[in-house]
């Protein structure tokens, strides 16, 4: 006969091999199998536990071991109810750490002096915890709900960013975050504010698994509503954002798409640090400058936002501070704009993805000194043209001379730069270069059979082949 090893509070349930199993237990009267009053099964009997020092860790210990996530909380006076059969265990003393509730210290199975209105209770985060996206477009984009003791309730934008945007959207199955917009992008909510101050490493399986203040704890108004964008959403953009009356699609005056109407940007406090966040999400490469005074022309609908302030690490200008959308004291001739680095491109002697290389700047087209250039730097190039591989990076002016500004100099890559204005290089248009110096590139893709430069198109051709025979 085998005696029950110390660690057990119940009689503990052999197999063939000697190993025990753990007491079964169960969650009663919650919404799902993951909430509800606790019960545990003892000679063929359930029973309830009371609430006697009964915490989160404790709680924690049977969210485990049902396989529910970790614990939310742990509710006290029989909050799911009450009991009506035996109680029987009484002064839970979970460390945590084990693997089942019939592992933890508490008085002798059925010894206690409480009653069923002390049952304790449990919500786990396993399936207990509801989360939806509301107002938006799809099911994958909206503000952020939780459900908390039968009820809906938002989620606070203090320290909202795209890593807990991620957790949401991980949770929900809807991909990656493009974006986690605050301050009511998707309307204000009207219950409670469940969620504040929430802190996510970005592992999680479920937004409930973040550190978080307490349900209810919060110094936030609806007006700060936090809000996701995921990549399953249907939304091809962040937030709908685009530049007009530029000379190409990464210059103009800034415009964001909001209420199904396109509206403009105050410019009070703008800078390049926001313009910065604008090229980003665009797509763009890196602002060049962030003009005012509706630089590009006035536009003529809403002013949807003023007195934006990014850090620059946003992913779109939706997550930038700002005050509430239309709420503004500007006109049209403060509209906000930007100029981007994006359009970069090689003078077309050879084809697309060979030639000069030119660089947009102030409006105005100008070269790239040779000091320095070298294949890295033709990488980065062709790379940020989607002409494939740098095949060579000929400098004194191969592919002739421009005739306008010089504007980069002594340019450094490492390589993985995402376009050529991401590299070191001295200031715009500060260089002791001439025109007999510029720089250009010969990029694996599209190379123009009758390529001007006979020692590129020779060249290119060797490499060509050589490349197609490794």
């Amino acid at each position: 006969m085998h005696r029950n090893p110390p660690e057990c509070l119940f009689p503990c349930v052999f197999t063939d091999s000697g190993i025990s199993e753990v007491a079964q237990l169960r969650l009663v009267n919650g919404s799902s199998r993951c909430a509800g009053r606790v019960e545990v099964l003892h000679n063929k009997k359930w029973g309830t536990v009371c609430d006697d020092g009964w915490d989160l860790q404790d709680a924690g210990v049977v969210c485990r071991q049902l396989g529910c996530g970790m614990a939310l909380s742990a509710p006290r006076g029989a909050r799911f109810g009450q009991g009506s059969d035996h109680i029987w265990l009484n002064n839970v003393n979970c460390t945590g750490t084990e693997a089942a509730l019939s592992n933890c210290r508490a008085r002798p199975v059925g010894d206690n002096n409480c009653t069923h209105g002390e049952d304790a209770g449990v919500e786990c985060s396993g399936t207990s915890l509801r989360l939806r996206l509301m107002n938006g477009p799809s099911r994958c984009a909206g503000r952020v709900e939780v459900l908390h003791n039968q009820q809906w309730g938002t989620v606070c934008d203090d320290n909202w960013d795209i890593t807990h945007a991620g957790v949401v959207c991980r949770q929900l199955g809807c991909g990656t975050a493009l974006s986690a917009p605050g301050r009511a992008r998707f309307g204000r909510g009207s219950d409670r504010i469940w969620l504040d101050d929430i802190h996510c490493t970005g592992t999680e399986a479920a937004l409930s698994d973040c550190r978080t203040q307490p349900w209810g704890d919060n110094n936030c108004n609806h007006g700060e509503d936090a809000s996701v964008v995921c990549s399953e959403s249907g939304i091809s953009e962040m937030t709908p954002l685009q530049l007009v009356n530029g000379s190409h699609r990464c210059a103009g005056r800034v415009e964001v798409f909001h209420n199904q109407q396109w509206g403009t940007v105050c410019d009070d406090s703008w800078d390049l640090q926001d313009a910065g966040v604008v090229c980003r999400q665009l797509s763009c490469g890196t602002a060049l400058s962030a003009p005012t005074r509706a630089h590009f022309g006035q536009g003529s609908d809403h002013i949807w936002l003023n007195n934006v302030n990014c850090a620059g690490t946003e992913v779109a200008l939706s997550d930038c501070r700002a005050q509430p959308w239309g709420e503004n004291n500007c006109t049209h001739g403060e509209d906000a704009s930007v100029e981007c680095s994006g359009n970069l491109h090689p003078s077309r002697h050879c084809g697309p993805c060979a030639g000069r290389v030119e660089v947009l700047h102030n409006r105005q087209w100008g070269t790239v000194c040779d000091d320095s250039w070298d294949i890295t730097h033709a990488g980065v190039v062709c790379r940020q043209l989607g002409c494939g591989t740098a095949l060579s990076a000929p400098g004194r002016a191969q592919f002739g001379p421009g005739s306008d500004h010089i504007w980069l100099d002594d340019v450094h890559c490492t390589g993985t730069e995402v376009a050529l204005s991401d590299c070191r290089a001295r200031p715009w248009g500060e260089n002791n270069c001439n025109h007999g110096e510029d720089a250009g590139v010969v990029c694996s893709g599209n190379l123009h059979p009758s390529c001007h430069c006979g020692w590129c198109r020779d060249r290119a051709g060797k490499l060509l082949a050589e490349t197609q025979l490794s």
